[in-house]
């Protein structure tokens, strides 16, 4: 399943390289003459992480053995130098692949001048290099990743490696050496190990697809590839694609702590184009962005048009969402769905419906991002420092319409306890607002929770939030202070009848400071209304965790009601 509909996702596209062909990142360029004398480094480095792509011959899958590439190759290879040890024999094994390209391309000038470069003797040329005042740069980063050398005759507008007359691609395949291949269901050349496709964290060799050798999966004497055939055609599209997808500007993907998740639609048209741009917004966004949450509400819009057939889509409309993560020597798949995409657009409006509360801020952002929901309930507002997997479960919620995880619901309340003392920090603030609402709503139908304040919902919990709510801001209004919240907020919310006595008699104080008689009926009013719907025997000795969150929804709602219109209006009467 994942392997064809990347395989699809190859031909989709219709513009990433052709069989035998990659998109290589490389790094730094080493000029020569006609005659292969070095003359100067050229950087091709875009920023510090990544540098300018070339189409190339596809890499060599190398572990062990050594193999070069065609016409570029790591600094072991290309020139024998690397700060890990002795790499004469990567240099040898370079050098004679050049020989044997120019021994095929005797008179192609660029050949002439690259095989004349390896005629000189290594020990000299390797210092010019050193002399070069690039130099230092390129011996601090030769571990990076675009840390790739090819060759650019002078004058020249293209390098050496990406001349196609030199590649010698073999595109002839014999008929008797053909099988049916398990992705695309043709006949073509099996491949008996598959390319590597390193995702972030992984090994450079690490494998989507890799096969054991005499580990109990070798049957009917067949080995490697042999055992589930896929042709070099289909191994070639599906790990180009997965590369494409990979890609450290996609668009197609977004990375939640060590998981790397991608995502892409069946069609290029404009249901999918618009799913897949929507998708990144919702989740791809960089962590260390300032606002997480922009264009969220616009994400929104296109889900519930896909959805409600605004944007036209058909049955066969697919959404795929594959997770991955590094492991020893290969790639872990951690989630993989393929779903129509009215059905996921549908998916993705509950989650906003689930998510959604009041917002009484100037700029209203009401719609909460992934980032913002992982950031909210760790210590230090990382993804990186949430619980182990934490992130693969509230994906998971998101993706499958399923309650979201215990842990962020536990999570966010532990936050809010461990910052209610904090007078500098709004605990009860939106995000966790409606993780508490979307958590709660999803695993009972009893008494849902509302957008806003909802004066008919009588749960324990609830109205001990809201009626501690009325309490604060009677002593901000009286006093400009909150110390109720700071002192008693977490005894309130999980062991009410222990302290709603004292804090009520302390409230009885603070209305008494009130300068305005409006305020004080408008207040007692709504005292008298909350307690009224408080249990006969009082207020209860213990809530459990769900009522506790109940408790603190019920505290937004009624502090978020104090800033409506609506409220204001009462006020002045």
């Amino acid at each position: 399943m994942i392997l064809q509909a990347l395989y699809n996702y190859y031909h989709r596209c219709g513009n990433l390289p052709r069989k035998g062909m990659e998109l290589k990142e490389i790094g730094f360029l080493i000029v020569i003459d006609k005659d292969g004398h070095f003359l100067r480094f050229e950087d091709r480095r875009i920023d510090k992480k990544q540098a300018q792509k070339y189409l190339v011959k596809k890499h060599v899958g190398r572990t062990s053995a050594l193999l070069a590439n065609c016409l570029y190759d790591n600094s072991g290879y290309v020139f024998g130098y690397s700060d890990k040890g002795d790499v004469m024999a990567q240099y040898h094994t370079f050098k004679e692949k050049v020989k044997s390209i120019y021994e095929s391309h005797p008179n192609n000038p660029d050949i002439i001048a690259v095989h004349k470069f390896y005629q000189q003797e290594q020990s000299v040329t390797l210092e010019l290099m050193q002399s070069d005042p690039l130099w230092p740069d390129i011996e601090k980063n030769l571990s990076k990743k675009y840390s790739t050398f090819s060759f650019l005759i002078q004058g020249d507008t293209k390098i050496v490696a990406e001349k196609e007359e030199l590649l010698d691609i073999d595109t002839e395949v014999k008929a008797d050496s053909q099988q049916v291949c398990i992705v695309s269901g043709k006949k073509g050349v099996i491949v008996e190990t598959t390319t590597a496709t390193m995702i972030p964290g992984s090994q450079a060799t690490a494998k989507l697809v890799a096969f054991q050798v005499s580990s109990g999966y070798d049957s009917y004497g067949k080995s490697k590839g042999r055992n589930a055939p896929i042709s070099e055609e289909a191994e070639f599209a599906y790990t180009t694609a997965l590369n494409h997808l990979l890609e450290s500007n996609s668009r197609n993907k977004f990375m939640v702590g060590s998981r790397t998740f991608l995502f892409w639609a069946s069609k290029d048209d404009e249901a999918g184009q618009k799913a897949e741009d929507s998708f990144f917004n919702l989740f791809g966004f960089n962590e260390q962005e300032d606002d997480p949450n922009k264009n969220i509400e616009q994400v929104r819009k296109v889900f519930e048009a896909i959805y409600k057939g605004t944007l036209k889509t058909t049955s066969e409309d697919t959404f795929y969402i594959l997770g991955l993560a590094p492991n020893a020597a290969r790639i872990a798949v951690t989630y993989w769905a393929e779903i129509p995409l009215r059905q996921f657009a549908e998916t993705i409006c509950k989650h906003f419906d689930d998510m959604e509360v009041i917002d009484t801020r100037p700029k209203k952002k009401p719609y909460t991002s992934l980032i913002d929901m992982i950031r909210t309930v760790t210590l230090g507002g990382k993804v990186s420092d949430a619980t182990p997997n934490l992130a693969d479960a509230v994906v998971k919620s998101i993706f499958e319409g399923i309650p979201y995880p215990q842990t962020l619901f536990a999570s966010c309340i532990r936050r809010i306890r461990a910052e209610s003392g904090d007078k500098d920090k709004n605990a009860v603030h939106i995000t966790r607002a409606a993780i508490i609402k979307a958590y709660l709503n999803r695993i009972s139908n009893n008494q849902r929770i509302q957008i806003m304040l909802d004066k008919d919902n009588t749960n324990q919990g609830y109205l001990c939030g809201r009626l501690f709510a009325v309490l604060d801001k009677i002593q901000e209004e009286a006093n400009n202070q909150h110390s109720i919240r700071e002192r008693y907020m977490n005894s309130a919310s999980s062991t009410p009848a222990a302290v709603f006595s004292t804090i009520l008699n302390l409230s009885n104080h603070h209305v008494e400071n009130l300068k305005n008689e409006g305020r004080k009926i408008y207040f007692e009013k709504l005292k008298q209304e909350i307690i009224s719907k408080i249990d006969a025997d009082g207020f209860k000795a213990q809530l459990g965790l769900q009522d506790q969150g109940r408790f603190f929804i019920g505290y937004y709602h009624q502090r978020q009601d104090f800033f409506t219109k609506n409220e204001e209006n009462n006020n002045e009467q």
